[in-house]
């Protein structure tokens, strides 16, 4: 398949991780999937729903998270825009899009720029639906924890550190997506 490629070309050399990225994408795909199955009024296509999901953490290998055998030099927040650029170079733009908005609920311009956060100075939200619901469906699972699917409340506290906005953009998507 088209993403067992790319995850193939960048992680041949790192099993654990490869792994480990496998089984975390794998159960954030089924949940996005289980979303776009129940709710077919929102018109997400299905099969750029599974890929992507299944590529949105490519970019962990190059950041600095030993704990799930990241020996990159970049902060881990950095992960999603470094995952992006791998997959425009792959020639996969929509899919890199899922991969820079996905972090929290998305970074705001304005959040990057108060935060000071090592990230390019954009807008990194998600905009089109299957970025909304890969972003949402990715709230549910750790790289720490990875079969321990996550409650909303959980889901929910771990956005409180980037901010209120986020947290009201969950429990919007928890409306919408539920």
């Amino acid at each position: 398949s088209l993403w067992m490629r790319v995850i193939d070309k960048y992680y041949a050399d790192n099993p654990p991780l490869r792994d480990l990225l496998l089984l975390h994408s794998r159960l954030v795909a089924d949940k996005a999937l289980a979303i776009v199955d129940a709710h077919p009024e929102l018109g997400a296509d299905r099969g750029f729903t599974e890929e992507a999901s299944m590529l949105h953490d490519i970019g962990i290998f190059l950041t600095d998270a030993e704990p799930i055998h990241c020996y990159g030099k970049y902060h881990y927040l950095c992960h999603g825009y470094l995952g992006a650029e791998l997959l425009l170079k792959e020639g996969l733009p929509r899919h890199a899009l899922v991969a820079e908005r996905h972090t929290g609920t998305g970074l705001t311009l304005k959040q990057i720029l108060e935060r000071n956060l090592p990230v390019p100075h954009r807008e990194m939200v998600p905009v089109s639906v299957e970025e909304k619901i890969i972003c949402f469906a990715d709230k549910f699972f750790s790289k720490t924890h990875p079969e321990e699917e996550k409650t909303v409340e959980q889901a929910e506290q771990s956005l409180v550190k980037f901010g209120q906005e986020g947290v009201l953009v969950f429990r919007h998507w928890c409306q919408v997506f539920l």
